[in-house]
């Protein structure tokens, strides 16, 4: 039963790109602008300044700098940093954006050795590295954010020409295999045009993650980046194609991992199945339509994905299934519904064209801001979206 006597949305037939309009979705659920702004300060206030123990993920360090915390995991990854960085520059939180680039670019970053130009995808608070390989989703979100920087802000000095520290990642991304590194290899696979599960030589760079398709990122950086501006567009097809590979035909779930042609990559008892990575599907999918409209197929899988949610139950659905929707709790005693995954099941409705997507609006506006151990990861998720529903996660051209 639907929430409210709406209308069935009607997404854009042009993206944000094009026309500049951010759809506001909470105002047309019925929200005032004071109420949506007091929701986001609230959500922002929390996560970053909240209680230590229990509500904040940002801790500042010294005088400039600061991490984001994954409080489940007691860790540091770039994920995290890289998803502060970009509710910063949306929110216009100078300060906040610069604490955690510099604390990411000192500890996180190699400067050289086999891994020079990436990030270490986690590490402790005190700045080591608990792993020296990156992941490849961290480098994708940190070029984004940098290069919305450049234009909220303007470039700095040292670290903070955000525009050529963007330029900087993105040639490693694409040009790694030009040098003699042992171990590191492109972020992108250069035959599929696929972003690879982890940029390293063997296994791990010979699939990808669906969550990690960000064709909305490359239209962009196909337009500002130095160099490589065909490959760019090139990646950005590939992504959306591959989308349409990995989506199940009837509950449209994508797996955590998947084979460059779309099939599900078993692995451990993670990969083959759609779990905390997969979450953030409904997301990307909706964000790439919002802001370019290429694909109305993306229409189609939202409405799809959303219907399989709905037909459990909007207070049933919980974190994991196999592929074709069956419940899966192999491995983890996670059956929670999680805050994250109503936020970016929420998010797919700014793609949606059914009735329904009100109800996942409805649910995420009803969900209480993450705090306690899982506040990290769904509190991101959670603050993004607000981002997105309203029309605050907006594209910021460093050319203009």
């Amino acid at each position: 039963m639907m929430t409210r006597d709406l209308p069935a949305p009607q997404p854009p037939a042009e993206g944000a790109f094009f026309t500049g309009h951010y759809r506001n979705m909470l105002a047309e659920f019925g929200l005032s602008d004071a109420e949506i702004q007091e929701r986001i300060e609230t959500a922002f206030q929390q996560l970053f300044y909240g209680d230590d123990d229990t509500e904040r993920v940002y801790y500042p360090v010294g005088d400039d700098m600061a991490y984001l915390e994954d409080i489940n995991n007691a860790d540091i990854r770039t994920e995290g940093m890289s998803y502060g960085m970009m509710i910063a520059v949306q929110m216009n939180k100078k300060a906040e954006f610069d604490r955690i680039w510099k604390w990411a670019r000192t500890y996180m970053y190699h400067e050289e050795g086999p891994w020079a130009g990436y990030f270490c995808w986690h590490a402790w608070r005190d700045g080591k590295c608990v792993s020296e390989n990156p992941a490849s989703d961290g480098e994708v979100w940190f070029v984004t954010a940098l290069f919305f920087a450049a234009a909220r802000w303007g470039n700095g000095e040292g670290i903070f020409n955000y525009e050529e520290q963007a330029n900087i990642i993105l040639h490693t991304m694409l040009h790694t295999d030009e040098g003699d590194s042992p171990v590191a290899t492109n972020l992108f696979d250069p035959q599929t045009k696929l972003v690879v599960f982890v940029p390293e030589k063997g296994v791990v760079s010979e699939f990808t993650d669906p969550s990690y398709q960000a064709p909305h990122y490359y239209e962009l950086w196909a337009r500002w980046a130095k160099e490589d501006h065909t490959f760019w567009e090139e990646a950005a097809a590939a992504a959306r194609q591959h989308w349409h590979d990995a989506a199940h035909p009837t509950t449209g779930l994508m797996t955590n991992y998947s084979e460059f042609d779309g099939r599900p990559r078993p692995m451990r008892d993670y990969g083959g199945v759609y779990y905390a990575d997969a979450w953030r599907i409904g997301m990307m999918v909706a964000m790439d339509y919002a802001w370019f409209a290429r694909d109305p197929w993306q229409i189609e899988q939202s409405n799809r994905y959303q219907a399989f949610f709905h037909n459990i139950g909007m207070d049933q659905y919980t974190s994991r299934y196999q592929h074709d929707g069956t419940p899966d709790g192999v491995g983890t005693g996670d059956q929670r519904q999680p805050a994250g995954l109503i936020a970016t099941n929420a998010v797919a409705s700014l793609a949606a064209s059914h009735e329904r997507a009100w109800d996942f609006i409805d649910a995420f506006l009803k969900t209480p801001i993450p705090s306690e151990r899982h506040r990290y990861y769904d509190g991101l998720l959670y603050m993004m979206a607000l981002l997105q529903l309203s029309g605050n996660f907006r594209i910021y051209d460093p050319t203009r």
